[in-house]
């Protein structure tokens, strides 16, 4: 693999990384929620994620299914509700204040590792998408060198644009403005999310 595809294939997954989806959705609330110490444990969790669905697209998963839709529907359906368990939680919790300074209570970067993890992993289109990525620029041939340094810039990627997100929404500018809207902004995220969980079951 000649170093020109190995950079073209990085930027065009940088493209894909910041486009808006769960995992931007989710690094910007925990960001703004619970600040960027979580929010960096959530990146890494989403960049892991998609290194999952790198190794599934390199080795083949996406093949599968073609030839096993059926298996596609039902990662489908499982991502979706993941997402819309999440939504229902934003609408429910919407009206509660936002603890702050010592009473504040945070999850733990193993739990936000987690729900990155999850929330990336909630979304199977990767897989398809990666290999789309991958087919004509990375050879049958390349060696494991290749493929260690592919999936370690797929998580750079992913980790850093979303380390980014939630830096941004941690400023204290942006917090202050989100306590000041919680219960209209979390609503607001909430139906974004199912709407992102309903067009990953439909699509």
């Amino acid at each position: 693999m000649s170093l020109a595809a190995f950079i073209a294939v990085v930027l065009l997954h940088l493209t894909v990384a910041v486009s808006p989806g769960p995992a931007v959705l989710m690094s910007a609330r925990t960001g703004v929620t619970e600040g960027f110490r979580i929010g960096l444990a959530l990146a890494a969790g989403i960049g892991a994620g998609a290194v999952v669905w790198a190794m599934a697209a390199l080795f083949g998963l996406s093949i599968l299914f073609e030839y096993a839709p059926s298996l596609l529907i039902a990662f489908k359906v499982a991502g979706a509700t993941f997402l819309l368990y999440l939504a229902v939680k934003l609408w429910r919790h919407a009206a509660e204040p936002l603890e702050t300074g010592e009473a504040q209570t945070v999850r733990t970067l193993g739990s936000g590792f987690k729900l990155g993890f999850l929330t990336q992993i909630s979304n199977p289109k990767p897989a398809i998408l990666f290999a789309a990525i991958f087919v004509g620029a990375v050879p049958a041939t390349a060696s494991w060198p290749v493929y260690a340094a592919l999936l370690t810039a797929v998580f750079l990627n992913e980790t850093l644009w979303n380390a980014f997100v939630a830096r941004m929404f941690s400023l204290p500018a942006v917090r202050n403005t989100y306590l000041g809207l919680k219960a209209s902004i979390d609503r607001i995220f909430g139906t974004i999310l199912a709407a992102l969980g309903i067009k990953i079951a439909a699509t």
